[in-house]
């Protein structure tokens, strides 16, 4: 077996470079891993089924270290270094680094599940609408000034300006259809930095659709902390529409921009199919958000 470390310098505050991730692993006594360059991906033929691919980056570095394992069979170890981070807090990883270097040099593993569309893949989430506003316009500087917050100031500043969109959404056996501010279809439970997606989990083989409607600031503010305190999305509101399934569909009357894992990933429409439990990562459990609709754990 052969430990693959890639890491994205540009990730995050650049705090958390190959340098760190070096001195840590050999520290739980993973000494002198085969550092790679994202640049030139060549060297991942050389991937052998049962490698560890650690990869030190932000969601969208750990999309790519997916797409490898996938392709080599191996298995992937997130070292969160980026701005979000949110397909780590999927996995419950130890903040510190010398307690995830031991937990990935003790190799224990888990199965989750991922996103298919077309050709790609992502983990956590695609946004159409108003969610693709971070990844297209938040400034490199501002990220670092602000890190996940700056998710936030971008669709504040762009929130008045919005009357939405329309889309035909359909995911499962369920169907909704009008005009949208926001559409994200999740794979993971985890969004924005940190947002949680109530009843929702990396293994559980479903996706999940949030669809936002167009609504005043103080109606979505609302909507938002009903969603954060009761820790659960009802079926339906006059704000938010949720539905589930293992593939979904979204046709929007113009061509729309998506985005997955913090990058731009093509325009509508969009069809989504979820593979359930085909990674392995190092991980000691998967997280489960929030509670049912009924209350009950």
């Amino acid at each position: 077996m052969t430990y693959w470390l890639i890491s994205n310098s540009k990730a995050g505050d650049g705090k958390r470079g190959r340098d760190f991730w070096l001195a840590a692993l050999a520290r739980a006594g993973i000494c002198d891993p085969e550092c790679v360059d994202f640049s030139n991906l060549g060297w991942a033929k050389q991937i052998q089924p049962g490698d560890v691919l650690l990869v030190a980056g932000g969601d969208g570095s750990v999309n790519t270290g997916a797409r490898l394992c996938l392709d080599n069979q191996a298995t992937l170890a997130v070292l969160p270094s980026g701005t979000a981070n949110d397909f780590a807090r999927n996995l419950n990883l130890p903040e510190q680094p010398d307690p995830l270097c031991a937990l990935i040099a003790e190799g224990k593993t888990q199965k989750v599940d991922v996103a298919e569309y077309g050709q790609n893949l992502f983990l956590n989430v695609a946004h159409i609408g108003l969610g693709t506003l971070p990844v297209r316009e938040a400034e490199p500087t501002e990220k670092k000034l602000f890190g996940r917050f700056s998710y936030g100031l971008q669709l504040l500043r762009k929130l008045n300006a919005r009357r939405g969109f329309k889309a035909e959404i359909r995911c499962g056996e369920g169907y909704a259809s009008g005009r949208w501010l926001s559409i994200a279809i999740a794979c993971g439970a985890f969004f924005g930095g940190g947002n949680e997606i109530p009843e929702a989990a990396a293994n559980d083989g479903l996706l999940n659709v949030i669809a936002v409607k167009p609504r005043s600031i103080p109606q979505l503010l609302l909507a938002f902390l009903q969603v954060r305190f009761n820790r659960r999305v009802p079926k339906s509101t006059r704000t938010l529409v949720r539905l589930r399934g293992q593939t979904s569909t979204i046709h929007t009357s113009r061509h729309k921009t998506v985005t997955a894992d913090g990058d731009e990933a093509g325009t509508t429409p969009l069809t989504v199919n979820c593979r359930p439990g085909c990674l392995s990562v190092i991980g000691q459990t998967i997280i489960r958000t929030g509670r049912s609709a009924d209350g009950n754990n």
